[in-house]
């Protein structure tokens, strides 16, 4: 899988150390645009930039400009979802609309953003047809704990420690409640209960009984 990523989900996992987590799970490629970068984590991350430009140098976050935008002959593609996707968000917080654009531009599966606000990048895109599957830090535990590469502990004990350290107040007994109402109670697409159904058929998951296991340590 690959993820363009949203400044509060890329602080919130490097607050944490817990960054190796995205590219574990999102091995095909992780994504950020410039603005994020330059403007956004400026601004608001200042405490994890620098093991974020590490990451980048790296090659294990790639980051694209407008000149590689330009470069890769989607330059005009992309302003034309920035346009549209401000219209739709507004311009109080440029670093979602970048982080979808991108998304939408290079045909990148999943957004990872904790803004779940009414109106903000997580619900909006649920409730449109769109090909875009957001995520929470939370989605990406619990889908990292269905693909065995962490425990229910593991899972846990993560997750308590992006919730501490960015003072972020979430209830995990809460998010699985979510992404379950979302993937196989009340979901708000079609497209997403197809989805895990064929995840859990290719990879040879038994959901079921993996929650369960989960919802027992909450």
């Amino acid at each position: 899988m690959r993820a363009s990523l949203d400044t509060n989900a890329i602080i919130h996992f490097y607050k944490a150390g817990l960054q190796d987590i995205l590219f574990d799970f999102f091995d095909e490629g992780v994504f950020i645009y410039e603005q994020i970068r330059d403007i956004e984590l400026k601004n608001h991350g200042q405490d994890v930039i620098d093991k974020v430009d590490f990451d980048i140098i790296s090659g294990r976050i790639k980051l694209y400009t407008a000149q590689k935008l330009k470069d890769l002959q989607v330059h005009k593609i992309f302003e034309y979802h920035v346009s549209e996707n401000k219209n739709l968000y507004g311009t109080g917080d440029l670093g979602e609309v970048y982080a979808i654009s991108l998304a939408q531009t290079l045909g990148v599966y999943s957004l990872v953003t904790d803004d779940t606000k009414q109106g903000g990048p997580y619900m909006s895109l649920l409730q449109f047809e769109d090909d875009i599957m957001p995520f929470t830090f939370a989605d990406v535990l619990i889908l990292r704990f269905l693909f065995d590469i962490a425990d229910e502990n593991q899972t846990v004990k993560d997750f308590d420690s992006i919730n501490s350290s960015s003072d972020l107040n979430w209830s995990f007994k809460s998010q699985l409640k979510k992404f379950i109402k979302r993937f196989f109670k009340e979901p708000y697409r079609e497209k997403d209960p197809t989805w895990i159904k064929k995840l859990a058929h290719d990879n040879n998951i038994n959901i079921k009984m993996k929650l369960i296991a989960l919802s027992k340590l909450l």
